[in-house]
This record gives C-alpha cells, structure tokens and sequence, in this order.
C-alpha cells in the first residue's frame, strides 16, 4: 500500500479519536458545569426564587437534553424513516 494513504488514514484515525474525545468533555464536563453556573449566577444576580426555580428547569431541560443525545437521534431517525414510508403501515387515515 502506498504511504501517502496509510498516513492519511492514520491522521483520520487522529483526528476521529481526538474529536470523539472533545464532544464527550462537551457533553459529560462542559454542559453540567455551565448549566450549574447558569442557576448559581441566576440566584446570585436574582435573588429571588422564581427566576431561580425557571433557571433549574431551563438547565435541567438542557442537561436532559444533551445527556440523551443518542435517544434523541434514534428517535429523530425513526421518524424520518416513518415519514420516508419505510416504516410499515400508516397508523390511520390522517398518516397516508
């Protein structure tokens, strides 16, 4: 095999790893750390509990959210699928 395409495919490799490694810090450190932040900052700025209780639910919704990524996208691909008509039957008159 040539060189030149077995370095490429190790600088791909590379780059695969490093990127994988990069969207897990984002997700399992950076996202809980700013969604913490955003309710201390909120509470601290507020000082009130009702701004402060919708800052944990927004932060809450966000940190579902991210942390559910791979349910998420199974879910978006089934229903693409469904609605490419690959999905079976329709399930009543109002889906053909």
């Amino acid at each position: 095999m040539n060189d030149t395409v077995i370095l490429a495919a190790g600088w791909i490799q590379t780059g695969t790893g490093l990127g994988n490694d990069i969207k897990d810090l984002i997700f399992n450190v950076a996202i809980p750390v700013l969604c913490g932040a955003f309710v201390v900052i909120v509470g601290f700025k507020t000082k009130a509990p009702g701004p402060t209780i919708m800052a944990v639910i927004f932060a809450a919704i966000v940190w579902g959210g991210s942390a559910n990524m791979d349910t998420l996208k199974d879910k978006t691909t089934e229903d693409i699928t469904q609605y490419d008509g690959g999905g079976g039957t329709p399930v009543g008159p109002g889906d053909q």
